[in-house]
Order: structure tokens, then sequence, then C-alpha cells
């Protein structure tokens, strides 16, 4: 695990084929590596929001961020107040429920990614801002210090 600053994407996909006992047993066996290692993790998560809230609550870990978060402003406030993080793609702009949550959430708990769609993260930060009602340049500031108080602060001490 060393040489790494995150453990990821892990998580739990409902919507797959995968039998859902050996995907909590996975998920499980990878959180208690990210807890014994002081590492983040990075979630994969889909219609599986509560299932996956239960499992994280068991564990303390240096950092959770939601991959390509889809979901509603109650769930990203779960999230939130716990100290989450959610990342947000091009996915999160075709759903109306997902943009009021992009736009709710502080900026401070928040990152964006580009996954395996074909627009630039350039142009996601600029969609994203704009949703924001700020300035690409602030958003950037403010993706870039959340990376830094998870990932630098953490490998300084």
């Amino acid at each position: 695990v060393e040489g790494y600053d995150a453990i990821g994407e892990i998580g739990l996909d409902f919507a797959c084929s995968t039998n859902r006992e050996q995907q909590l047993l996975i998920f499980q066996a990878q959180l208690e590596i990210a807890q014994k290692s002081a590492k983040g993790v990075v979630i994969h998560c889909v219609r599986a929001f509560e299932p996956t809230m239960k499992i994280l609550s068991e564990y303390q870990l240096r950092a959770v961020i939601f991959h390509g978060f889809i979901g509603s402003v109650q769930q990203a406030e779960q999230a939130i107040k716990r100290g989450y993080y959610l990342s947000f793609g091009e996915g999160a702009f075709r759903s109306p429920r997902t943009l009021e949550a992009m736009r709710t959430i502080p900026l401070s708990r928040l990152f964006a990614e580009t996954d395996e769609s074909q627009i630039s993260i350039e142009k996601i930060y600029e969609m994203i801002a704009a949703e924001r009602k700020i300035e690409v340049a602030e958003l950037q500031t403010q993706i870039e210090n959340n990376y830094n108080e998870i990932f630098l602060q953490h490998n300084d001490r």
C-alpha cells in the first residue's frame, strides 16, 4: 500500500450481476486495508448508497471521496455531514437532483472528474462553475485545496 495516496475505486454496484454478498466482503476487506494503512478511499457506489454509508460508518478512514456522485441533496447532505467528499463528472449534468446537490454542497467538499467522458476536465470545471455561479479559477483553487487537505498535509506528517 506504500506509494499510494488512496485506495480505489472500491465499493458496491447493485446494478450489476456480481453477487452482493461477495461485493460486501471484498469492500469490507478493502476498507480494512485502507484503515490500517491510513489511506483515503475513492468510492464506487451504484444503487447502493444506504448500504455503502452503513459499512463506511464502521471504519475510521483518512478520507472518503464518492466518485461520480449521482445522488440526491439528502444523500449529499448525509455524506457531507460525515466529512466525506463528492466528485462530480459529466453524468451529474443528466440528473436534476444531482445538479441540485452539486449546487448546495460546500465547495470544501467538492471534486471534479472526467472518468470515461470525452469532455476535458477544463470543460467539467466550466460546467460546475456555471452551476455554482462562481469563477472557474475559484473552483480550481478550492479543488486544489481539497486535494491538499486530504493528501499533501497527511503526507507531511
